[in-house]
């Protein structure tokens, strides 16, 4: 199909705003883990987003229609993976989250399945071809996001398994969701909440979750435990000023994982409050290109894949952007394109490569 497409219509002005953010983050990996063990990690991280783009290319090229038409065998293929995580997977910190390749890098399928429920979301609503949903409808949607979230609480992994959350949510809200559907989806949703952190009996989280997800309330009720990261989360931040600051608390290794989880935190200490509104001003602008290609889509189905992308990302900025500042608990969620780690990097591109694969197909009959 690439025959019937041109490079003209990549939207190359969003690529460049999504590499000055890759180029943030290298420069902080590098600041942040220049004098601990994980020194360098700012070259692999280079590596991962030339290989990201490179992926990119190649998914923008293959037509979209064609994965929406074989994603049954996509999403088979993901939860196979998520289960080989759970039986074969690479333990570490207690949680199988990866599986162990060649060469001693690890691979995490989760990302990548959040790829393919953009799809199968996509496909599934694109079909219905209907104003309102049923309640059959909701609920089959339901279920093809609930099972592969289910196989990644298993694992266990909150942060990663509540990312599958909005794309669920934006499929539902296109495909025509009802007032008496959110509202009883929403009571539903507050009860289970509940049970979960009010039923002695109820065990779908582990304590250490439950203090995760609550700790942000009152980080200084147990500053030395779980209120740890948000304390020091918060210190960095103040600490950064106006312009930003030496990075004592980076440096000092009072910040937890500034590479990953606390990025956010580490580059507001050493840049200050305008590097930081910088770096969340260049975020909006790739989110509203993102929300205009779904408009210009050609068809029902790129605009619910291109809006399933914008949910995963703005979930991601305003989870961890939350969490850094204290608003939001400790899930473990990177910031898309600064925080280090390979898959995360990876599934970002290929999803930036679907969304180029829809824009480049704007004009073609």
């Amino acid at each position: 199909m690439a025959r019937y497409v041109s490079f003209r219509d990549f939207d190359w002005l969003l690529l460049g705003f999504v590499l000055i953010i890759c180029g943030l983050g290298v420069m902080e990996i590098q600041s942040a883990t220049v004098h601990t063990k994980f020194a360098g990690s700012h070259i692999k991280q280079i590596y991962w987003v030339l290989g990201g783009v490179g992926a990119m290319f190649l998914v923008s090229l293959v037509n979209y229609q064609a994965l929406l038409d074989r994603i049954h065998w996509f999403y088979i293929a993901g939860v196979a993976s998520l289960m080989a995580v759970i039986i074969f997977g690479q333990k570490y910190l207690g949680a199988r989250r990866w599986i162990k390749m060649p060469g001693g890098n690890h691979f995490q399928p989760s990302e990548w399945v959040k790829l393919i429920l953009i799809l199968a979301v996509a496909k599934y609503f694109a079909d219905l071809q209907q104003r309102e949903l049923s309640w059959p409808d909701f609920l089959k949607a339901g279920a093809i996001v609930g099972l592969p979230m289910l196989l990644v609480l298993a694992q266990p992994d909150l942060g990663t398994a509540l990312t599958y959350l909005p794309i669920a949510i934006m499929g539902v809200f296109l495909g025509g969701l009802q007032l008496r559907q959110a509202l009883a989806v929403g009571l539903l949703a507050a009860v289970a909440v509940g049970a979960v952190f009010f039923t002695p009996r109820v065990h779908v989280l582990k304590t250490y979750q439950k203090q995760r997800l609550t700790s942000f309330l009152e980080p200084d009720a147990d500053p030395q435990g779980s209120g740890y990261q948000v304390t020091q989360s918060l210190i960095a931040v103040g600490s950064g000023g106006l312009w930003g600051g030496k990075g004592s608390q980076t440096h000092g290794a009072f910040l937890p994982v500034p590479q990953t989880d606390f990025i956010f935190a580490a580059f507001a200490e050493e840049h200050g409050f305008v590097g930081a509104l910088g770096v969340l001003l260049l975020y909006f602008i790739v989110l509203m290109r993102l929300t205009q290609n779904a408009q210009t889509a050609p068809d029902r189905a790129g605009t619910f894949v291109v809006m399933g992308v914008v949910a995963v990302l703005s979930f991601h900025i305003l989870v961890n952007v939350g969490m850094v500042v204290g608003f939001m608990p400790v899930t473990g969620i990177p910031l898309p394109l600064m925080s280090y780690g390979g898959s995360s990097v990876l599934f970002m591109f290929m999803a930036l490569g679907i969304v180029m694969n829809v824009r480049m197909r704007r004009f073609v009959n």
